[in-house]
């Protein structure tokens, strides 16, 4: 399912929304095509651009959000499925700094691993094993989390989540 980018009137990113819900929007005019795709949507007398990225028309006061919420899909989408041990394809999380060593769930502590990385890692911490860290495990902006929920988010979104940074 494709998906587009709604900004708000300030451009600054507030959802990701199917592409039906964005033509509905400019149908009604509550926001304007910023960016189109190369595709059009055609009814019996009328074609529409795709929208990628739309801009609300008036202000929408949203609560500010100090930090994303912490999830499974969210570390390994921080990780871009890369392993922070080996750098292979990972599939599951790893706590650096285990749990039954007092280590605590968040983003922190855990890091996207591949298999065979979690399971010889073990219970035992980084020092121990004589391994680092490829890079280090930092929460993800708030605007990062918008497209989490996104398999593939479009290149025509990257300009507006990095002004949001």
């Amino acid at each position: 399912m494709q998906t587009t980018l709604v900004l708000n009137a300030t451009y600054e990113p507030l959802t990701v929304v199917p592409i039906r819900r964005a033509i509905v929007l400019v149908l009604a005019q509550k926001a304007e095509i910023v960016e189109c795709g190369d595709t059009e949507l055609r009814s019996a007398r009328r074609s529409y651009q795709i929208p990628r990225v739309v801009r609300l028309i008036r202000y929408v006061r949203v609560p500010y959000r100090h930090s994303a919420p912490f999830s499974r899909r969210a570390v390994l989408q921080r990780d871009r499925f890369r392993c922070a041990y080996c750098g292979e394809k990972a599939n599951t999380i790893d706590h650096v700094v285990p749990r039954s060593r007092g280590g605590q769930d968040g983003f922190e502590n855990c890091v996207a691993a591949c298999g065979s990385c979690n399971t010889r890692k073990g219970n035992q911490l980084l020092s121990e094993l004589g391994w680092r860290l490829r890079t280090v495990p930092v929460a993800p902006r708030v605007t990062g989390w918008l497209v989490i929920g996104v398999a593939a988010p479009d290149p025509l979104w990257e300009p507006y989540l990095a002004l949001a940074g």
